[in-house]
């Protein structure tokens, strides 16, 4: 019977947090401005891993560059950010998790609050298709239409992560109780409500506060980077 392996990304397959780098990246180009941008940045990651952020504010702040640039102008920072950034942050512990999921026949899918515009490309270099992401709306549904610098639906984020996952599990006309095992991997206290929702919670490279809830509930501990 289908299994599903759920992964968040930030942190937990990658070492960095991609959001975060992204902004950091934007900064150092000069498309933000350098010094305000990066030290919002900062503080709104703080905020992230002491579990207060406010997703709303975070996400008018992150998503504006996204309204104020051509997707052609924005897919040529991307593709320099993956080759810069992210393609040096590919650990071969993590493909290698994903791999041995996908080799069992498990579905697989990154489930991350951080917006489907930074996140897809990632993904992809894991070999993973499925991607539950916070979606950045558009003008229009041409895969090409500039973004708008508002959030299309529901925020990835704590339980608006379940909200999106039963949302999809629904279009693919799967639901919990048709699988005998779901997975979710990752390494952050503010996934707790859907590591909570699995039937297979794994703490993964986790926060303080997540590995004592983890040790706490006796949920497994992985450390991919250890």
């Amino acid at each position: 019977m289908t299994q599903l392996a759920l992964f968040d990304l930030d942190s937990t397959l990658l070492p960095c947090d991609s959001d975060y780098e992204w902004g950091q990246f934007l900064a150092r180009i000069g498309v933000v401005d350098g010094v305000d941008y990066a030290k919002k940045n900062e503080r709104f990651y703080q905020d992230y891993k002491e579990g207060k952020l406010d997703i709303h504010a975070f996400l008018r702040f992150s998503l504006k560059p996204l309204s104020e640039h051509s997707r052609a102008q924005l897919k040529e920072w991307h593709d320099a950010f993956m080759k810069e950034v992210i393609n040096g942050h590919l650990r071969q512990s993590a493909i290698d998790l994903v791999k041995r999921h996908q080799d069992a026949g498990d579905i697989c899918c990154v489930i991350t609050a951080t917006n489907s515009f930074v996140t897809r490309p990632i993904v992809e270099s894991f070999g993973i298709e499925h991607l539950i992401a916070t979606e950045p709306a558009t003008f229009s549904d041409s895969p090409l239409a500039n973004f708008t610098g508002e959030v299309k639906g529901v925020p990835n984020f704590r339980e608006g992560k379940i909200q999106n996952l039963h949302e999809w599990l629904a279009a693919q006309e799967l639901s919990f109780d048709k699988m005998p095992r779901s997975y979710f991997y990752s390494d952050s206290i503010n996934d707790l409500p859907l590591l909570e929702e699995v039937s297979n919670p794994v703490a993964t490279n986790p926060d303080e506060r997540l590995r004592i809830e983890a040790n706490k509930r006796n949920w497994p501990i992985l450390e991919l980077f250890a």
